[in-house]
């Protein structure tokens, strides 16, 4: 009697187990990791930055950004400089959004240079600049950190949250800095709210172009360049597959990271990069005490110095400084030659950086709009 008994509830349980699995979802496995074959890269975007209308119930998506992504919510302001759109201005276009908006404003800029210095300020979360690839439109300004101070002189400025850039050109057309001279800081992008994103823009000047101040970021198939600390700031954030020009005529450094404690989470993570151009140029120098930077599957052309790093101007020691690489190649990835404080990163050492949860992208960043 026990063993039929042991048997029936054997078999109940079975039973069970299979209605549990009916009734549980399937869920397609999604690579955490960039993978190294750039052939995958593609499918890996795709699978990791997915439209709105396939993540629309997932409770892992911001509860904010899916109420400003929904469709009856999204508003589109067409910016033309001819005036045949609902506005001349990128800067008209920003102020007519209300302060504590809540919905997806996306202002769809005409071809053409925008002679504009915009801010987005705090209290306009939710905003996307987005230009038609094939006509790009460029925001210049020539504002240097003489006239207005590095904090302020930034072609764009964008404090609040959920930003998007989609095809757009942001440059700071001020001249060539003479190396003579102090204050030749001339920003074209100042980035300071959390969780934005920039698909296929440019960020184009010298000294300083691109400060990455605060916050978590993507920078996807995007253009840098510069000269010296031309990406800068306390950011973290991840880019892949951008290409970083350098266009130096003596020495040039790429990143300036301001990581200050142990305890700041914040770096920069470059997967699947290019860097090129001219001038004795470094992956970075320790502008604060703990700059943390990692260049993964990364080409880097015969401008990057065999040392690869530098502290130079910090005046900090290198105990606290977090400079890896990983799997990069190129004739700028001599590892053989880099300064004792930079790393070759292990497997497990590199993992947490070539994932979208280092900036815990899943919960926010969304494939970009198509108009």
């Amino acid at each position: 009697m026990a063993l039929k008994l042991t048997h029936f509830a054997a078999t109940a349980s079975f039973l069970a187990i299979l209605l549990v699995l009916r009734l549980v979802p399937t869920v397609v496995s999604v690579p955490i990791t960039v993978p190294l074959e750039t052939s995958k890269l593609n499918s890996w975007i795709k699978s990791n930055m997915r439209e709105f209308k396939d993540v629309s119930a997932a409770k892992s998506i911001d509860k904010a950004l899916l109420i400003a992504e929904d469709k009856a919510n999204v508003r589109v302001i067409r910016v033309k400089k001819d005036g045949t759109g609902d506005f001349k201005t990128i800067t008209d276009a920003v102020k007519s959004v209300p302060s504590g908006n809540t919905k997806r404003v996306i202002i769809k800029i005409g071809g053409g240079e925008y002679r504009e210095m915009i801010k987005v300020d705090r209290s306009k979360p939710f905003i996307t600049f987005y230009g038609e690839p094939g006509n790009m439109p460029r925001i210049s300004y020539d504002g240097t950190a003489k006239k207005y101070g590095t904090w302020y002189c930034a072609t764009v400025t964008v404090e609040s949250n959920y930003f998007v850039a989609v095809n757009i050109a942001f440059v700071n057309s001020a001249p060539a800095p003479d190396p003579r001279k102090n204050d030749q800081q001339a920003v074209a992008m100042r980035i300071s709210g959390d969780k934005a994103a920039f698909h296929n823009c440019k960020f184009i000047g010298f000294q300083d172009t691109l400060c990455d101040d605060k916050g978590r970021h993507f920078f996807r198939d995007c253009y840098i360049q510069g000269t010296v600390d031309f990406i800068f700031g306390n950011g973290k954030s991840v880019y892949l597959n951008t290409t970083i020009n350098s266009v130096a005529k003596g020495l040039g450094v790429i990143t300036a990271q301001a990581r200050e404690t142990v305890d700041d989470e914040s770096g920069f993570a470059f997967i699947h990069c290019k860097i090129m151009g001219t001038g004795d140029t470094y992956l970075g120098r320790a502008w604060r005490k703990m700059p943390r930077v990692v260049f993964a599957y990364t080409d880097m052309g015969t401008l990057i110095d065999k040392q690869g790093w530098s502290n130079i101007a910090s005046g900090q020691t290198q105990k606290g400084m977090y400079y890896g690489e990983y799997k990069c190649k190129g004739p700028g990835s001599t590892p053989g030659g880099r300064v004792k404080y930079a790393k070759l990163l292990s497997d497990a050492e590199a993992a947490p950086f070539l994932s979208m949860t280092f900036i815990q992208g899943n919960k926010w960043i969304l494939a970009p709009p198509r108009l």
